[in-house]
């Protein structure tokens, strides 16, 4: 018994010593090893999300100060998209037979694809008034754009929308006597010479910096 014993005691400090002196190699498998995935987030977490978003989004451009800077400069070229590719003037903004006209109406044919001019949410897609089918979309840099007389619209309110995405077709629905685009760019509500945004000839965005102020005013340099 004790010679067994010390001949498996032998091999067993044999095995070791060859062991320790080896280079270990990893084994390689033929297949990914699996990894755990990160956690998704629920139904309601995203929704969540999403509102607190919105909320952020919606709420005072100006975040308590007097002025808005908006960089136009710094907006990608697929940021950005000229609302309707192709139109004339039709009716500048300003003036208008006696009374104010808030934005610029813009012509091509009757049922042409309206895009949206930058990313935002849409915060209104619904008839209203004499702007006829009217679609308001609130953008990440501020700004608020509305597109109507559509006859059609092509997004619902809430939803994410990217610059040069189909959002409606050219109508002449609410007061309008031809089929165009009555397209607006607003700060809180107010409106602005949309013309401070977009080159009408050229159909280009216009690289600059805008500094809008609480009273309404707006300078560019």
């Amino acid at each position: 018994m004790n010679v067994k014993r010390i001949l498996s005691s032998l091999c067993l400090c044999t095995a070791l010593q060859a062991c320790s002196q080896s280079t270990f190699t990893p084994r390689k498998y033929p297949f990914p090893i699996p990894v755990e995935a990160p956690p998704q987030l629920t139904m309601q977490e995203q929704a969540e999300t999403q509102a607190e978003e919105r909320k952020r989004l919606l709420g005072d451009p100006f975040k308590g100060k007097t002025v808005l800077t908006v960089d136009l400069r710094d907006i990608p070229d697929d940021a950005w998209c000229y609302p309707l590719p192709g139109a004339k003037v039709i009716s500048a903004y300003g003036a208008r037979g006696g009374r104010g006209h808030s934005g610029v109406d813009l012509k091509t044919r009757a049922n042409d694809t309206i895009l949206a001019a930058f990313d935002g949410i849409v915060t209104m897609s619904q008839p209203f008034a004499g702007y006829g089918n009217c679609i308001i979309v609130r953008h990440y840099n501020g700004l608020e754009t509305l597109y109507s007389h559509n006859v059609k619209n092509l997004v619902r309110e809430g939803q994410r929308v990217t610059a040069g995405q189909k959002i409606a077709l050219t109508g002449r629905t609410g007061r309008a006597t031809t089929e165009h685009l009555h397209f607006e760019v607003r700060v809180s509500g107010r409106h602005y010479d949309p013309q401070i945004i977009f080159d009408h000839a050229s159909k280009k965005l216009k690289r600059r910096q805008l500094n809008f102020t609480k009273g309404g005013g707006v300078t560019a340099k």
